[in-house]
């Protein structure tokens, strides 16, 4: 995989200063590698390096393996050391703290607090000390940021009706939507129906982690039984595009006719975001029906076909990147310009799980923010 790091973009303006919004950040994918070595010598939990550098590698190495199911072991690690109240504070704090320092003005950091329950914690006690974590790092900063949490039930679980109920009781506590991750090949958001329906009653927003590991059937389960109005990742609903490409004098193909089959017509003619995820998309072969490298990512021709693309980095600890380095990426291999990721932007902004007036004030921000740069 190419990363930022190895290219070096010359980016004719600093995009680290440029106002973000991040969708999609998992916060057992977002740990410091420093923090994760002194919570393990705490616990006493064996890690594979404990020098920063290295294990930083390591993770960035066992990730880019292009099988989902691989990447997801790396989370052994992290997960490890955040199962008491003063490790998730403290993860919750820095994670904030990053993206604070990345730009990011908007944030909702998801995470299955059902996997943190190993040394006692009891599920609200696990959102409590996130949401702590969270505010700390806001008081701390002075800075304008918002962010929420996104409670997520696993797959494989069968506890998908108790986090849902986790989630609406924490509704004025800091947590603004709910998901669900973990392995999606062989587990459709059909199995959580009941959940799903309780959610909807409870008027609760829900985005669906679908279309990554799986395709269209994913995805429509996903819209249907997830009622999700997000689809984490979703990048595999260009299986539902057809193509036709044209010939230039210099015999170069260029994109010419796109047919856009019924369930993809409905994503983008309702405007459902997709939370797509460049580096990680890569890493975990999400788009080996494209390429192998981002040149061939099919985001450029979603964005391009009216679809609501918003850029997101998943896991930063594992794809080594922060927001930044994926619009950096963008700029250098589709030659987005500062429009691209304003529209960019703004289709998150657009797709935040907030009430309308704070959606509107968050445009506001990030459209004057662009406008001073010009």
């Amino acid at each position: 995989m190419t990363t930022v790091a190895e290219t070096a973009p010359d980016v004719p303006f600093n995009i680290r200063n440029l106002p973000k919004v991040s969708l999609h950040d998992h916060l057992d994918g977002g740990l410091r590698p420093a923090t994760i070595i002194e919570l393990a010598a705490e616990i006493g939990h064996p890690l594979p390096a404990t020098d920063p550098v290295a294990l930083a590698e390591w993770f960035r190495e066992s990730a880019d393996s292009g099988s989902l199911v691989r990447y997801l072991e790396t989370f052994d690690h992290t997960i490890a050391v955040m199962q008491t109240s003063a490790g998730l504070q403290r993860v919750a704090r820095e994670f904030v703290e990053d993206l604070l320092d990345d730009g990011v003005v908007y944030g909702e950091i998801r995470w299955a607090p059902e996997q943190h329950l190993r040394a006692g914690l009891s599920l609200d006690e696990a959102v409590e000390a996130v949401q702590a974590g969270i505010e700390e790092a806001i008081e701390a900063s002075g800075q304008r940021i918002q962010v929420g949490q996104l409670i997520t039930a696993m797959r494989h679980a069968d506890r998908s009706q108790e986090i849902a109920e986790l989630a609406v009781r924490h509704r004025d506590k800091g947590a603004v939507g709910f998901d669900i991750a973990g392995a999606e090949d062989g587990f459709l958001p059909a199995r959580f129906t009941e959940a799903f329906r309780y959610l909807a009653e409870q008027n609760f927003p829900t985005t669906v982690h679908a279309g990554e590991a799986a395709g269209l059937e994913s995805i429509q389960s996903a819209l249907v039984d997830g009622r999700a109005l997000r689809l984490g990742h979703g990048v595999r609903i260009a299986e539902d595009l057809e193509v036709e490409f044209t010939t230039d004098e210099a015999n170069e193909a260029d994109l010419g006719m796109v047919t856009v089959g019924p369930l993809a017509a409905w994503v983008r003619d309702r405007g459902i975001a997709l939370e797509i995820c460049p580096s990680s998309n890569l890493q975990t072969g999400a788009i080996s029906a494209w390429g192998e490298g981002i040149d061939q990512h099919p985001l450029d021709l979603l964005y391009q076909t009216g679809f609501r693309v918003t850029i997101n980095t998943d896991n930063r600890l594992m794809s080594a990147v922060t927001l930044s380095d994926e619009f950096e990426l963008l700029v250098q291999t589709f030659d987005y310009d500062l429009d691209d990721l304003l529209s960019l932007t703004l289709n998150a902004a657009e797709a935040a799980f907030l009430p309308l007036e704070q959606r509107e004030a968050l445009v506001e921000q990030i459209t004057e923010a662009y406008s001073e740069l010009r």
